[in-house]
Parts: structure tokens; sequence; C-alpha cells
């Protein structure tokens, strides 16, 4: 008789099971992690918003630019304090989400639900130049995923959970619920199906309703007015889609050329010191590079150039048109300089808040310049946010995801047909010249990304661990016939690998190679394996994704190849086996 579960826990499964279908359990927890979610934007916003405010006080206002420089370096160092004590590697949220996904199962550390809210909190409070809905994505995505193993949910349920979870934060952080479920399947390759829609919709609702519950209506960007969309502004807008193609690019490429360049330091301490030292001078030269950044864009939106521009110490000794357009060029140029000297320098935070904040900067820059030249007077607020749609378009390829996200925060949809053209633009422009993401570049270089092609997205579930076959006999190259015949009789297998003194794999030997001679005794003596054996057509190490695999198989066509990790032999792996694992993940994923 099965023993009945003596936890609480164990109790209410039991009963969930007997009483609650897993379709309605599972709204049931998208509403929950929608909700826990929420809260965890909102409560890492405000105390970020807190210490940021604590530190622009009367207490030491008179003293703030001066500290520009210490601040941003003061946050680092605490968040590397907090990373001490956690003694686990925070991630980069959304990236470190998506190989979860893709090579962990969905299931996320549980120390990860609070790691990234008390990093980020220190770094973007003392005015690290990086975003919080990183951070934020990747405790509710740490929630959902722990959520999902505690109430013992499957894979496909878990990682609906996750993308829950995402929806949740998105939507807390904008109060943009649409563009937080399109932001989900955009960034994460969710199948959309009316069994993933539904709690997508409820997770997105509880998470905009919770922070609106606690925070009120408002919206992030406020601005005074915006102009309708006119068809003489049509080649403005195509125009500025070029643009925004060309500063993705310029966003995405220096992004990694500075990743590249930190991965190169051998201690943290060094990283600290160089980032920090470099992210100070910038945000000292250039004060709106200090932190997220939305403020400045409420400026943009509202033409108040005058109060950005009066920040920098460059403004006290040159005024005048060419020194706002130099400011306004480098808050396009640098602000990505800042926020990779952050995350480099050990902070924590996300690039969707910089992608913003210089889209917002290049749109606004854009029809200044226009405007100046008096053949045209085009609105900056509009460019401004319709530059916004643009960088998102392009860095974070997401085109979907920038037209509504603009078009929910506008509170109307006066600008859609623009919205739509640059996004469609950018996206497409930069698409042509960077395959992926700023998210998903390394991943898909190393073949960890999951996408909405099923077949590759079965294949970067797949591990080699997971098919490579263990059970061959060895044979050394020095072995006569002979001692070959034993080892066969012993052998439920017709392949057998070659193996030399250091244990390297030097060549294989199939039945067929010496079935002919096994019966000749007269042959024991003087035939050696090395003589019998062959090179294998295709050698796959135990790194190798399984999309490389395949393509062995395919230019080789064997039906074995050997696995090896610096040469040494490992096992084989088969079609038959390949195939078989395929089809078991192709079950599970639908």
């Amino acid at each position: 008789m099965p023993q009945k579960p003596q936890s609480l826990l164990g109790k209410f499964l039991v009963w969930r099971a007997r009483h609650v279908t897993q379709q309605q359990f599972i709204l049931f927890l998208s509403v929950l992690v929608g909700f826990i979610t929420g809260l965890a934007a909102v409560t890492l916003k405000n105390t970020t918003h807190f210490v940021q405010e604590f530190l622009q006080s009367d207490f030491v206002g008179s003293y703030f630019n001066v500290y520009y420089f210490a601040f941003p370096l003061i946050g680092i160092g605490l968040t590397l304090l907090v990373k001490q004590f956690i003694k686990g590697p925070v991630g980069e949220g959304i990236p470190s989400t998506l190989f979860a996904i893709s090579r962990r199962q969905g299931f996320i550390r549980p120390f990860k639900m609070y790691a990234s809210l008390i990093t980020s909190m220190f770094t973007v409070g003392f005015g690290g130049s990086v975003g919080l809905e990183g951070p934020t994505v990747s405790t509710g995505s740490a929630i959902g995923s722990n959520l999902g193993r505690l109430m013992h949910v499957n894979f496909k349920q878990r990682i609906l959970l996750i993308s829950c979870a995402t929806a949740g934060a998105i939507a807390s952080i904008f109060n943009a619920p649409i563009a937080a479920i399109i932001f989900t399947i955009e960034i994460f390759s969710l199948d959309l199906t009316f069994s993933s829609l539904i709690p997508l919709l409820l997770a997105s609702v509880s998470g905009a309703v919770t922070s609106i519950f606690i925070e009120g209506s408002d919206y992030l960007f406020h601005y005074k007015f915006i102009e309708p969309f006119t068809i003489d502004d049509l080649p403005f807008y195509i125009l500025l889609g070029v643009l925004s193609a060309l500063v993705s690019v310029y966003f995405n490429k220096t992004y990694f050329y500075f990743d590249r360049f930190f991965s190169k330091f051998k201690t943290p301490g060094q990283k600290t010191l160089v980032g920090g030292l470099a992210l100070g001078l910038i945000i000292w030269l250039i004060p709106p590079l200090y932190g997220e950044g939305y403020e400045t864009i409420n400026h943009l939106l509202n033409g108040n150039i005058e109060t950005i521009v009066q920040q920098s110490v460059v403004y006290d000794y040159f005024k005048g048109e060419y020194v706002i357009v130099a400011l306004l060029l480098g808050l396009v140029l640098f602000k990505i300089f800042a926020t990779v000297f952050t995350i480099g320098a050990g902070g924590v935070g996300g690039i969707f808040a910089p992608s913003l904040f210089v889209g917002s900067s290049m749109g606004y820059l854009f029809a200044r310049l226009l405007n100046s030249t008096g053949f045209v007077n085009i609105s900056t607020t509009n460019f401004s946010l319709i530059g916004m749609a643009g960088l998102m378009a392009g860095v974070l390829h997401a085109p979907l995801t920038a037209i509504f996200m603009i078009a929910e925060i506008t509170g109307g949809y006066e600008l859609f047909i623009p919205l739509m053209l640059v996004a469609a633009i950018s996206f497409q422009i930069t698409r042509q010249i960077m395959p992926h993401s700023i998210y998903t570049t390394q991943l898909a270089q190393r073949g960890d990304l999951l996408t909405h092609n099923k077949d590759q997205a079965i294949l970067t579930l797949m591990s080699i661990n997971n098919v490579v076959e263990k059970d061959f006999k060895r044979v050394n190259s020095n072995m006569n016939l002979g001692e070959l015949v034993k080892v066969v009789a012993k052998s439920r297998r017709n392949l057998f690998p070659v193996i030399d003194e250091n244990d390297l794999l030097v060549g294989v030997l199939t039945l067929d190679d010496f079935r002919h001679l096994m019966f000749d005794q007269s042959l024991y003596e003087n035939t050696m394996v090395s003589e019998l054996m062959s090179p294998p057509p295709a050698y796959v190490q135990q790194g190798d994704n399984m999309s490389e695999v395949m393509k062995k198989f395919q230019s080789t066509g064997a039906w074995n190849l050997p696995v090896v990790k610096d040469g040494k032999y490992l096992g084989f792996v088969s079609k038959s086996k390949l195939f078989s694992v395929y089809r078991r993940k192709l079950i599970e994923f639908n």
C-alpha cells in the first residue's frame, strides 16, 4: 500500500492531482508567478531609486559632480562584496536564462531568485550605466523555474513558467502587458499556442496589476504631446530606420569588443580597477550617462535639453548649439562604453535600458539636426520615441516588441505607421550584418541557442553526453590477431576502438575488417591490429553541439563516430541512438 505523504507540500500535491486538472493548475501558477515577479520588480525599482535619491540629496548634492567619478566604483565594489557572500555566478540576466532553458532543462539555481536583485540594486543605485530589466527577468525566471520544480511540472511547463515570469517582469516595469508578451515570444522563441498564450496573458496582467496597485498607473516616460503622423515625414522616418540599424550594429560590436577585452584580465580586481576608473571618468565628463538614464529620456521627450547639457563640466566653459550637438552625440556614442565598463568591472545589469537611452538620444539628435537646416520642422518628441523603437528592433532583434512597447507607453497608436516602418528597416538591415541579437550572439556561437526552428531547437536541447555509448571493448594497436579474437569473444559489439598506451584513439576496427581471418590460426601471431585498423571517418569532440555532430554524420555517411576529448577515447555515438533520443526529446518538447 503506497505511503501517504507527510509534508504539507506533499499533501497539497496529492490533493491537487485529485481535484485540479494540470491545465487549471498551470493557469493558477502563471498568475502566482506574475504576482511574485511584479513584487520583485517593484521592490528592485524602489530600492534602487531610494539609493539614487539619497546620493543626489542635499546631503551630498553640493559635491555630486565630483562624486560622479567615485559613486559607480563604490557601487561595483559593493556588488562584488555581495557576490562573495553568494558564492555562485550571478550571470548576465537574459542570456543566462536562455542558457538554462537550452542546456539545463530550465532548471535555475535557487540563489538566483535574489542574487540579481541585490547586486543590481548596488550597481545601478550607485550610478552603474545599465538597466534593471535584465536582473528583474533573471530573478523572475529563477522564481518560475524553482516554483515549477517545487510543483513537479514537466520540462515544457517549466519553460512556460519561466516565460510567464519574464512577461510579468516586463509588464510590471513598463506597464505594457502586450509588449511584455511579445518580448517573451521574440526573445525566448516560445511557440505561441493557446496552451501558452493564456498563461502568458494572465502572468502579464498579474505583473502589471501588481505594479499599478502599489505604484499607480503612471507611465515610465512622460511627454507633453506627440504629433500625428504625416506623409511628409515619411522620408525622414526611412532615414531614421537606416540610422537606427547603423547605430545598432555599432552598439552590438562595441559591446562584444569590450566583452572580449575584459575577458583577457586574469583577476576580478584588475577588471574592477580598469572598468571602474574608465566608467567614473566617462560619467564625470558626461553626467547623463549616470544610472539607467530614464530621467534623461524624459528630458529629451519634453525638449528640456538645457537641463541635460548643464550637468556636464564642459558646459561651464563652452556654450552654444555646437556644444549641445556634441554632448548629444556623446550620449549616443558613449552610453554603450559606460554600459560595458559597468558590466566588465563586475557590475550587474541589463542592456535593455541602455538601448532605449541610445535610441532616444539618437532620434532627438537626428530631428534637431534636420530642424537646424531651416528647411523642415519635425517633432523631436516623435523622433525620440521612434528612435527607441529603432534601437530595440536592431539591438535586441525584437521589432514587434519595439512597436508595441512604444505604442503602449505613448497611450495610443498615432505613431503606429512610423513605428512599424522604422522597426522593420532597422531590424532587417541589422540582421543582415549581425544574424543574432546582443542576447543570443554568444549562445549561437556555442550552439546553445533555442530558435523557432523546431528541428534546431530539439538538437540544441540534446547533449553529446546523453547519446554517447561506452560499452565497446577496447583493443590495443600492438595486439595480434589471436589476442583480438579473445576480445571479440567477450564483446556484444562488432566495433572496436583502437587505443595506444596513452589512451589516445588511433583507429577503429570492425568485425568485417578481420572476419575472413578469424579462423586461420596460422595468422594469429604475425597479424597485428595496427595492420587491420583504419582511421575513423571523423571525430566527435566532447564539446561539439548536436548540429555539428549531425553534419559529420551527413558528410561521412558513417553509422558510428568515435567521441574524444583531447584525443582520448570516450565512446561512440551512433545514428540509431541519436534518432532515438531525438524522438524522445521531440515528444517531450511538444
